[in-house]
């Protein structure tokens, strides 16, 4: 029973620190992510979790964009900081190294949006955003005619972001 109460701290005490580390609100789907692939906690119990450390306010629901995501409150910084050192010395390696490797691509996720609708009579209504911080660098909509067109120009938005974003803007700029 007491071991199950430890458990149940330094699980809470490790989705705090991954949110830290990261340091940007990030979606369900990615902390899930993260959790599952190192195999910390099982589903069911991570968003157990979840809900109960945004009950306790040290985990706060945002909406960016019309996305919900989740970051760490205050409270969330000032509990890990006194209690982090209950959290094992190999989930932090195992996280740290985990956010190494993976950092940029969560950033990615964050900041590049790419979807589409389908509207009226088979055209396909295309987002591509692009942000930074909370500053929005392009957001373009573009309406097309199949769903290949819509999934290729959002796979290549995802892939190249930097790269079309320079471009476009030099097509804009240069005379």
């Amino acid at each position: 029973m007491f071991e199950d109460a430890l458990d149940l701290a330094e699980n809470k005490l490790l989705l705090l620190y991954i949110f830290y580390k990261i340091k940007l609100p990030i979606s369900n789907i990615q902390i899930t992510q993260i959790i599952l692939e190192n195999n910390f906690i099982n589903y069911f119990t991570l968003q157990q979790y979840i809900t109960e450390l945004i009950a306790s306010n040290l985990l706060k629901r945002t909406e960016q964009k019309g996305k919900h995501r989740l970051v760490i409150t205050q409270k969330g910084d000032n509990v890990l900081s006194l209690f982090k050192g209950r959290i094992s010395d190999n989930k932090i390696t195992l996280i740290d190294s985990y956010l190494k490797a993976h950092l940029e691509n969560i950033k990615k996720e964050l900041t590049v949006i790419a979807d589409y609708t389908i509207e009226n009579n088979n055209n396909y209504l295309v987002n591509l955003t692009a942000s930074e911080d909370s500053f929005t660098l392009i957001d373009i909509k573009l309406s097309v005619t199949s769903n290949k067109q819509a999934r290729n120009l959002c796979t290549k938005w995802r892939n190249k972001p930097s790269e079309l974003y320079a471009k476009i803007i030099n097509l804009l700029i240069d005379d």
